[in-house]
Parts: structure tokens; sequence; C-alpha cells
């Protein structure tokens, strides 16, 4: 998000949830999944996302100390708003929207507050439409299992054919003023009771992006859902033989890569041109250091290498940016629920030196990865004189990228 758009979120959790059943914890939003309440792990995602400045969280008027224990632990606490809903999802929604009013932002996303695994790629790919210029944007997934079509009997009236068929998910993000005046118009004029906030844009006319999302990004609707959830979130028994020690998916992943050096003026390392009396040759701009991170960040979720995404015969990657990979890469972790905690690369080479584009390609490394330049390193040792690199005819590149899954940020 650019830093002149201004970016709000809305958290509907103020339902009852029925279909979860009665529980001491009260409903769904507030049940505890891997030792937090859900809700608390759904407003970690958005408050940890960099370009969210406003959270408002709908909630039932009879939740007000629920809520307050279930936010007692986090973060930039003072970022979050509660208003009280309405009588269904539509009028909580417009609530909600209403209690942005005074500030308006640019852009808001609306996301259900029982989807706890969402992850900052799939938000990621809501703020992009945005900033496309598109007025409302819907995270979805292809439908992939066969459809059938019921009647009341239960039996099988007919198979639905599925091309074209998407599930819906959230965060739906829209114009703030666009879906606010939508929302208003079908308060006025509309009986119907929406079932989602794409489909009170579709209403009103206003064309909707599909964006993607992902299998992970889940709604919990019932108690099945609930146990589900907390068993992905927790461990029964650690490897200490500890019951209920939750233990967090912290996966490693490494890359190797290196081209040979070939007579030209400049080497690409990081991303970062660096003059020279010779120059990498290979597929794209031949970035040893960015392809052999792509596959580390790959490796953490078992997608294949960077030749399964970006095939060498493809004439479309020739002479292309390998930023273009890493960003993908990147992107694929997210997707799949992951947190990139750190990337590292050492590169091997006799010259040019690296030294003086070190900070320089920290720097691209975070920008490109949008971590912070703390979590990234790169370091440079020569071969003393040894082997390929040692005489001057390539340059290799040790990559290790460190990624936390699970916890839906």
């Amino acid at each position: 998000m650019t830093e002149n758009r201004r970016l709000a979120v809305i958290i509907v959790a103020a339902g009852r949830g029925e279909r979860a059943g009665s529980h001491t914890d009260g409903p769904k939003q507030y049940r505890l999944i891997g030792g937090k309440p859900v809700l608390a792990w759904t407003l970690s995602t958005f408050l940890s996302y960099r370009a969210c400045r406003d959270i408002v969280v709908v909630i039932h008027g009879d939740d007000k100390a629920l809520f307050e224990t279930a936010v007692a632990g986090l973060d930039c606490r003072e970022r979050i708003q509660t208003v009280t809903g309405g009588a269904n999802r539509q009028d909580s929604v417009r609530a909600g929207l209403e209690a942005l009013s005074a500030r308006a932002p640019d852009n808001v996303l609306i996301h259900d507050g029982v989807r706890p695994f969402v992850s900052h790629g799939v938000i990621d790919g809501v703020v992009a439409a945005l900033e496309n210029n598109d007025r409302a944007a819907l995270p979805a997934v292809q439908v992939a299992d066969t459809l059938k079509r019921g009647d009341d009997m239960g039996k099988v009236m007919d198979t639905v054919p599925r091309a074209g068929l998407f599930g819906a998910q959230t965060p739906q993000g829209f114009d703030y003023q666009t879906i606010l005046a939508a929302h208003r118009q079908a308060a006025r004029e509309s009986g119907a009771e929406f079932t989602d906030d794409c489909a009170v844009a579709e209403w009103a006319g206003i064309p909707v992006r599909l964006t993607t999302g992902s299998p992970l990004n889940v709604k919990l609707t019932t108690a099945e859902d609930i146990a589900m959830a907390d068993e992905r979130l927790s461990t029964r028994k650690s490897d200490a033989g500890v019951a209920g020690t939750p233990l967090p998916d912290v996966r490693t992943g490494n890359g190797y890569d290196v081209h040979r050096l070939v007579p030209g003026d400049h080497v690409t390392l990081c991303g970062i041109h660096i003059p020279h009396d010779q120059r990498l040759d290979g597929h794209s701009d031949a970035d040893v250091a960015l392809h052999a991170l792509t596959d580390a960040l790959l490796a953490t979720c078992g997608a294949g290498d960077i030749g399964d995404h970006f095939p060498p015969s493809d004439p479309n990657w020739r002479g292309a940016a390998s930023e273009i990979f890493l960003a993908h890469a990147a992107t694929v972790v997210r997707d799949a629920g992951g947190v990139i905690m750190n990337a590292d690369v050492s590169l091997i080479a006799e010259a040019p030196k690296i030294g003086p584009h070190r900070l320089a390609m920290r720097q691209n490394l975070a920008r490109i990865l949008a971590i912070s330049e703390e979590r990234c390193s790169v370091k440079a040792t020569t071969n003393e004189t040894i082997g390929f690199a040692g005489r001057r005819e390539g340059i290799a590149a040790i990559a290790t990228a460190t990624v936390v899954y699970g916890a839906g940020t």
C-alpha cells in the first residue's frame, strides 16, 4: 500500500455461532485454539500487517468482557476500536463502516473473525487489486469437489458443472466510500440479507475482482472445525513427552546456485548492479544469490525449485530480473501460511568485492521479501584461488531461509 493511501480493517465478530454448539468459553470466536482465542489469532495477523493502520472489531453487546480477555495479551491493543454489531452480518458490517466515517480511509478490508489462518499473502493480493484501481476484490479458491444439487428428501437431483465456480473467502477489499454507499443503499432499498460484502457490491453494480485465496484460509463454523484448528496449532505430545505443549512449526530451507563468468561489464548480485570486467551467463539475469534464495524459500513448504516455477526453456524469462522469482517464492510461502523470519546469502567469488555493496544488497532483499533489514544477511568469501570460483570461472551462492508456519500471519 502506498504511503498516501490509508487502509483500515473491519473484523466481524458479533455472531453467536450456533452451529459450533454452546460452550463455556462463549461463541466460537472466543474458543481456544493453540492456547489462544480464535479472535486473537485473527487480530494478530492484521496487527502485524505493515499497511494496516486502523482496526475496527464488531462485537456482540453481550461479549465485551470476553473480547477484553481475548485481546489482553496482544501488541498494539490501542489500535483496535470496538463497535456493537446489529441484528445480522449486514447490519454489523455497516456499523463497522460507519465507525470509520470520521477518519475515512481510502480502502477497507472486511474479514470474518473466525478465519484465523488468513495469511499476509492472501491480504497482499486483495490490497494489490485495490491499488490497481479495482473498487472491490475477493480472495477465492476454485472449486475442486464435484458439486451435487439435492432435494428436500436428501436425494441427488443433478450434478452442477464446477467450471468457473469459486469459493469466496475474506478479507474482501473495497474502496471505502464505494462500499459504505452500497451498504447504506442496500439498507434503504433492499430487503435481501446478503451473505457477504461482495454480494452487496454486486447488487449495487460494482465490479468485483477475483484474487488468489488459500485452502488454509478456512472459516471455523462447527465444533469439528474448531477441534481441527486446535490440533493444527497444538501438539498432543511433544518430543519430550509433555502433553499439550504447543510446538512452533519452524522450517529451514537451503538453496545453491552457480553461474559461469564470461567477458562483460557488470554482474548482478542480490539485484544490485556491480561494475565488473565479467558478467554472469545464464537464463534471466543469472543472479545466483536471488536464485539460491528462491530455492531456499520454496523448500520450506515443499514447493519444488525455481526451475519448476520458471523453466529455463521458457523464453519469457530470458534476461528477466531475478527479483520476479524471489517475490513469487515469497508469495508461495505466505499463501501456505508462512512468515519469513530470516534470509541469509553467502557468495563465493574472487571478484568483484562484495563489501561495498553489502548494505544495498540487504536493503534490496528486505524490500523484495517485505521483511525488516535486520532479518536479511549477505556474506561473501573467496575460494582462495582454488577451483572454478578461485579461477574466476564462476560465482556461487548458498542461501538459507527460515520460515514459521501455522501461526496464521
